[in-house]
């Protein structure tokens, strides 16, 4: 009849699981799928302890006191291009394999960067509320934008999505300047990007756009400091990882005029807790963490993770093993 593995999901945001029972069932017919929100820990107790495979979203945290309990966990795929909540040592130890989906919403996410940057240029919703309360042409703009093309953008970690952003930004004709001690000039020259230091990045940034990863090196890597140095006009996008930036500091710098604004698809504590002051800070717009989305980014993160758990299942290699990348 063949084995049928117990695979756990926990996840809170699909509408539904067919892509992901579908690979299932053809590749262990009969298998056992169950199912969690992000607070699993009452099914831990009741069925996730003996899970061969779990499937997780991105920002459900699998500590090692999970992972010790979980005796016969082969994989645990994450739903997305990081890892940071999963404790890979703890996994390593246990000859748990820990997977993700890197590269999957390049394009996606680069384009949301883009449409930040026009958003904050042409603040075409601004404009709209100002015809509301029955303002008519040049008086609706408090302050003309400066064009796109010749602004500045900076881009914080020079990987797969950074480069994007960066190509993208060069084809409007902005100026690019990237700060990545780990990429080669190389890799520089084709994004289209200009190598700069620390420092320099955020003086002369118009935009700043944050894609570096999250390790515990780049926690709280954007602070007070470089946000002091940035003109009083310019602009920060996040959509990397909410850690990575002080929200503290950044909400602080714009609700001070230090910083003319800011837009994050990614905050400090996910899933959010609403009170937070950087929800109710004038200049900063928050978006759900959704810039990965489009309709194939969807189906391949889906179909990825999923294959990945299923190939660890049968014993197969697999290319997006969080070992590949160290």
């Amino acid at each position: 009849m063949g084995w049928k593995p117990l695979v756990w999901i926990i996840d809170e945001e699909w509408p539904d699981y067919s892509v992901e029972t579908g690979l299932l069932e053809e590749a262990f017919p009969g298998c056992h799928i169950r199912f969690s929100g992000n607070d699993y820990a009452a099914d831990l107790e009741a069925f996730g302890a003996e899970a061969d495979a779990v499937l997780c979203q991105i920002y459900v945290e699998m500590p090692r006191a999970t992972l010790e309990r979980m005796g016969r966990c082969r994989v645990v795929s994450v739903f997305g291009g990081g890892f940071d909540r999963v404790d890979t040592e703890a996994a390593r130890e246990r000859g748990i394999q820990v997977t993700f989906v890197p590269g999957y919403c390049v394009e996606d996410v680069s384009d949301h960067v883009l449409a930040s940057l026009y958003h904050a240029n042409k603040r075409i919703t601004a404009y709209g509320e100002a015809l509301r309360r029955g303002i008519w042409g040049a008086q609706a703009v408090e302050r003309p934008a400066r064009r796109i093309r010749g602004s500045v953008l900076t881009v914080v970690g020079l990987g797969r999505i950074g480069s994007a952003t960066a190509r993208k930004a060069a084809a409007l004709g902005m100026r690019v300047l990237a700060f990545d001690p780990y990429v080669s000039d190389e890799a520089f020259a084709a994004a289209g990007a200009e190598r700069v230091s620390w420092e320099q990045g955020f003086r002369e940034a118009d935009f700043l756009s944050i894609h570096a990863k999250l390790t515990p090196e780049t926690e709280g890597l954007v602070g007070a400091r470089e946000l002091g140095w940035m003109k009083p006009s310019a602009t920060v996008v996040n959509t990397a990882r909410g850690p990575i930036l002080d929200e503290d500091a950044l909400v602080a710098a714009v609700r001070d005029g230090r910083l003319a604004g800011a837009y994050l698809d990614v905050i400090r504590t996910e899933p959010p807790v609403l009170s937070d002051p950087v929800f109710h800070c004038p200049g900063i717009l928050v978006t759900p963490h959704i810039s990965y989305l489009s309709e194939q980014s969807f189906l391949e993160l889906r179909t990825r993770a999923t294959t990945n758990a299923v190939r660890v299942l049968q014993g197969l290699p697999v290319e997006d093993s969080v070992e590949a990348v160290g």
